[in-house]
């Protein structure tokens, strides 16, 4: 045994993982206690991403109003139990990312959504900024490619920054609720309402 009942205890307090979970994680990691929370966020993430494919049966719409009711917003998040749906920090999760669509204004949840004229339209604007620029073309293709890539972290829900933690993305924000809840979870739609607009 390479760990101490007291930092199971630790990593217990710093992740919310289960005692099996946690002395497998120090076994794995040879004790390193840091080295064993990112251990246990990356199976986390794996679970998480196995939850991905199973069935969403209930949920919840919620709306956020930006105070000085110009802009609102209304969103529709899945899961799979009533239980989740009624929770709590579910809920406040799912404001927070109605949140998120009041302050960033995406076109889509995710890239799939986005239609292809529109990927089109960018694709020439790129190209139009860079003619006569006389780089070989799989240049010009690698800096398309990152133009593009940098639109769809701003145009895509799950792609943009969260509002309340600049250094995640909301994907990943997603997939810690569904650690979190133990199900999936998925935003399904959305709409933004602005006046004036």
């Amino acid at each position: 045994m390479s760990y101490t009942m007291e930092q199971v205890k630790e990593l217990r307090e710093r992740t919310g993982a289960g005692v099996l979970d946690c002395k497998s994680a120090l076994e794995a990691t040879g004790g390193d206690t840091d080295k064993a929370v990112d251990f246990l966020r990356k199976k986390g993430i794996a679970q998480a991403e196995k939850k991905l494919e199973r069935k969403m049966a209930a949920g919840l719409i919620d709306a956020y109003i930006h105070p000085g009711e110009r802009l609102g917003v209304l969103i529709q998040v899945d899961c799979e139990t009533d239980f989740v749906a009624r929770n709590q920090e579910f809920r406040q999760f799912v404001h927070d990312v109605a949140m998120q669509i009041a302050a960033y204004d995406p076109l889509a949840i995710s890239r799939e959504e986005i239609p292809a004229d529109v990927v089109n339209r960018e694709k020439e604007i790129y190209q139009s900024q860079l003619t006569g620029s006389n780089k070989p073309p799989a240049v010009l293709e690698k800096i398309i490619n990152g133009k593009l890539d940098k639109f769809y972290s701003e145009a895509c829900l799950i792609e943009q920054p969260f509002v309340k933690n600049p250094d995640k993305r909301v994907g990943d924000f997603v997939k810690e609720q569904i650690v979190k809840f133990g199900e999936n979870i998925k935003i399904r739609k959305f709409a933004r309402f602005k006046l004036g607009v």
